[in-house]
């Protein structure tokens, strides 16, 4: 319950004056239901008449109690056990929880006391309601994550358990040979944990808006053509990839591990995925920043079969997986998380050899001191 006191220009901006100020209560995006110094709905706007399923014509002129009559997680009839009209003057209001209406749909509520003075009587009960829909979307992705990591963590760690358990027990009846391919598991298992531990961090940190960049010169050019020599030394064919870069690039700001990771990501999607050859272009472009004219470009395509129509719109969310082969689907969202943290876009659509197309444009970025 919120303690304290109510001053006389927080009065002003309640939900009575919204006319005075210009604004129509049926514009706001959350519902507003005022009551006034007896009880009785003042007002009841569009998103309360959404939420709750209740006209204006029903509500307007009924109780509090009659026209909104809210319950707590435990059946408790709401109005009659805070009872804002008869309890303690020094209250403001109520914090935001979870109540019910008729029916049983849950939703967020909010109360504010505008009292006459600062423990005067109650001149208006002003209460916000929220759906609890979107909330509830951003629980279940969260418990899709854990869950989603959980799996994936699970057989890599049990390999590297059962792999160790038998070394430690075992050790003299293994040769060298049999020795190192279980460590190079073993190792190999563990980078993968590592991976998983990062996109999670990776994924926190998005989410939050506190994905740091730490911006340094970058050579694009230069950094896929890394990319491209570790997977010819991993034994892919030099053949498979075409490296296109049109010159002067602009001179580029970025965070190069991130922009390593997001490499990483598309050009493994076109070799994993895709078919044919993994084609580079890096290319100067309008800048997508405002203010600046100029940045750099890097598209990615492939001469496989594509990503379907109806399939455009969900690359860049969570858990979505092009094939069947593996991988948690959560690698293109992070990528798209890192290209927006340094101001750039990322697309997706149709190769001309008919594969998937990966277009990323980032701003020069500058800083103020070169400039």
């Amino acid at each position: 319950m919120s303690v304290g006191t109510n001053s006389a220009p927080e009065a002003a901006r309640s939900a009575g004056d919204l006319a005075e100020l210009g604004i129509d209560p049926d514009d706001l995006p959350d519902g507003l239901v005022v009551a006034d110094e007896h009880g009785h709905v003042v007002c009841f706007n569009a998103a309360a008449q959404r939420i709750t399923a209740v006209t204006a014509a029903d509500a307007l002129g009924q109780r509090l109690d009659k026209a909104l009559p809210l319950e707590d997680l435990e059946g408790r009839r709401w109005w009659q056990l805070t009872d804002p009209y008869g309890g303690l003057a020094i209250r403001v209001g109520q914090p935001e929880r979870n109540l019910l209406l008729p029916g049983g749909r849950e939703v967020l509520v909010s109360v504010r006391y505008v009292r006459t003075g600062p423990t005067g009587p109650v001149r208006r009960v002003v209460v916000s309601i929220r759906d609890t829909e979107a909330r509830r979307r951003t629980e279940r992705s969260h418990a899709e994550l854990i869950a989603t990591v959980a799996h994936e963590l699970r057989s890599p760690l049990t390999s590297v358990k059962g792999f160790t358990a038998t070394l430690l027990a075992k050790w003299s009846r293994f040769t060298d040979d049999q020795k190192r391919l279980m460590l190079e598991t073993v190792d190999a298992d563990a980078d993968r944990v590592t991976r998983l531990i990062a996109e999670l961090l990776d994924i926190s940190r998005i989410d939050s808006g506190r994905l740091e960049v730490r911006r340094q010169p970058v050579d694009m050019g230069a950094a896929v053509g890394r990319h491209i020599q570790a997977y010819v030394a991993a034994g892919q064919p030099a053949d498979r990839f075409l490296l296109r870069i049109e010159q002067p690039l602009p001179a580029l700001w970025a965070d190069p591990d991130k922009v390593d990771q997001v490499l990483s990501n598309l050009i493994e999607n076109a070799v994993r995925h895709g078919e044919g050859t993994v084609t580079i272009d890096v290319t100067p472009a309008a800048s997508p920043r405002e203010g600046e004219e100029t940045g750099t470009s890097v598209t990615v395509s492939d001469e496989g079969a594509g990503i379907p129509e109806d399939s455009m719109n969900r690359v860049f969310t969570r858990f979505w997986r092009g094939s069947k082969r593996g991988g948690t689907g959560l690698g293109l969202y992070i990528v798209k998380g890192i290209v927006e943290a340094h101001g750039g876009v990322i697309t997706v659509g149709r190769a001309p050899g008919g594969g998937a197309e990966f277009r990323f444009t980032l701003p020069v970025s500058t800083p103020a001191y070169l400039t």
